[in-house]
């Protein structure tokens, strides 16, 4: 069944409203385009009848009401039309109108099958994801985001709740397979999805300490990479995960490296008998580099977990995530004269 509405103003703000909702929203309807002023009113627009109303008119109530005229006006006509019994009454404000406008356009450039190229709010290409989960707990501080950061929410496709504007389970994605990736379902969405120039993913509890001057000091000294600062462990890198976690799968990961990329082998091993490496899946990068890494690491990650599967221990069933902080250490090792590697320390909220 169709949704009715009515959109108050006739002319060109209205008019796009009318195009917007009805592209985004197949089920609306709109009844009537309504004005309440002396200027010159089309009679019908696209077949949609174009009423001059007052408080005498007999409108349907029940139907939402869409303000598509000048902010000025949205006051006056919210009271007028709550007189009339009205219920719900929408103002399009510059933000709402900003969000509809960048969902439409991005429907029209898909459906001609063109890229569409648009700077974020910012006029910045950047932006770093914050991975967050239905199990986060509260901080006891609230902590700020910067203008750069951006929340999406993990595993979204396993739970109703909505507790992010963005979310892991649209576009390509593997949301689903969130209880063995963790933060790796928001690193392949980043991936698949995001069109910053530089990209970002940290977690709910743990930031990047970054200066102000972050963004210009990655462009003016041509950083490629940050990644956090990294953690020295004993006896090795390889050593340390095989008393951590499930042996069998490191050296499964190791016979495909061995098998699939015999060039990387030999440094991989050499690399893992080292102590330092960057931990906990975070980064900020530029995203053609992020497209290289992700490349290459996601299918050493899927067939892993293929012949790994699922485990009845939570946090062992984490070791995707696991070998990744390990692998992405490996990528930016063996690619040192290729990428610029920096490093930042890390906070940890409470």
């Amino acid at each position: 069944m169709k949704q009715n509405i009515y959109i108050v103003g006739a002319h060109s703000r209205a008019q796009t409203l009318g195009v917007y909702l009805t592209k985004l929203y197949p089920d609306i309807k709109i009844a009537a385009y309504l004005y309440d002023n002396d200027e010159p009113n089309p009679g019908e627009i696209d077949g949609t009848p174009v009423l001059n109303f007052d408080e005498t008119a007999q409108l349907q109530t029940n139907y939402p009401v869409y303000l598509g005229t000048r902010g000025v006006y949205h006051g006056g006509l919210t009271e007028k039309l709550r007189r009339m019994g009205m219920k719900e009454i929408i103002p399009v404000t510059p933000a709402l109108d900003r969000e509809l406008r960048d969902r439409f356009l991005e429907i029209y450039f898909a459906e001609i099958e063109r890229e569409y190229p648009k700077l974020n709010a910012l006029g910045e290409l950047a932006c770093i994801y914050i991975a967050r989960s239905v199990f986060d707990q509260p901080l006891r501080r609230e902590y700020k985001l910067s203008e750069f950061q951006k929340e999406i929410q993990v595993g979204a496709a396993l739970t109703e709740r909505r507790i992010c504007e963005l979310t892991d389970d649209v576009g390509e994605q593997i949301s689903g397979r969130n209880r063995q990736f963790c933060e790796l379902t928001a690193l392949y969405w980043i991936w698949k999805n995001a069109r910053q120039e530089i990209v970002g993913l940290e977690h709910y509890r743990r930031h990047f300490l970054l200066g102000e001057r972050w963004l210009s000091d990655m462009r003016e000294r041509e950083i490629d990479v940050i990644l956090p600062t990294p953690l020295y462990v004993a006896p090795s890198i390889e050593q340390n995960y095989r008393e951590r976690h499930v042996a069998s799968d490191w050296e499964f990961m190791m016979d495909y490296l061995k098998k699939v990329y015999p060039d990387d082998y030999a440094e991989a091993v050499d690399f893992f008998d080292t102590n330092l490496y960057s931990p906990c899946n975070m980064f900020i990068m530029k995203k053609k580099v992020l497209d290289d890494l992700c490349a290459w690491m996601f299918p050493i990650l899927f067939i892993c977990a293929e012949h790994g599967g699922e485990r009845e221990d939570g946090y062992q069933n984490r070791y995707p995530g696991f070998l990744s902080e390990r692998l992405i250490s490996f990528f930016f090792e063996k690619n040192r004269e290729r990428y610029r590697v920096v490093y930042a320390d890390k906070n940890f909220l409470e």
